[in-house]
């Protein structure tokens, strides 16, 4: 490849990444956040399995901020930015397992939302991991 198809692509990648880490990050940590904080009943009015299964909400609720801070406040600061690529590994582990939940279920309109959590963190796992990594201090 020349440096002339090199560079366009990155100009294009390098936005492209930032914005996914950016709409995925203010996803999780609202989502967290929301599992966290809002009472059992307002929180079950908004996600319906969380009435019959109380012990995953803190779980859930954890893995998702946690996931949402991890997908870009490492590669933002530039410290230890390796770790964006395992928040986006957790948060795409945590989305299957939450795919296979709404099935069982029988949750299918759920499905969709999973799926396209899965391709934009895939996204940012090959981006950051492969094609354009963030380099550390």
């Amino acid at each position: 490849m020349t440096t002339a198809t090199v560079a366009p692509r990155r100009n294009i990648l390098g936005p492209g990444l930032w914005t996914v880490q950016g709409l995925l990050s203010l996803f999780f940590v609202y989502a967290g956040y929301t599992k966290l904080a809002l009472p059992a009943d307002q929180l079950a009015a908004m996600i319906p399995w969380t009435a019959q299964h109380p012990g995953l909400v803190p779980l859930t609720g954890t893995a998702d901020l946690l996931g949402g801070l991890g997908i870009l406040l490492p590669s933002l600061t530039r410290i230890q930015p390796r770790l964006t690529v395992l928040a986006a590994l957790g948060i795409i582990i945590l989305q299957v397992l939450a795919l296979a939940f709404h099935l069982s279920r029988g949750e299918a309109a759920v499905v969709p939302m999973n799926v396209v959590l899965i391709a934009l963190t895939a996204f940012v796992l090959w981006g950051r991991g492969r094609a354009l990594p963030v380099q550390p201090r």
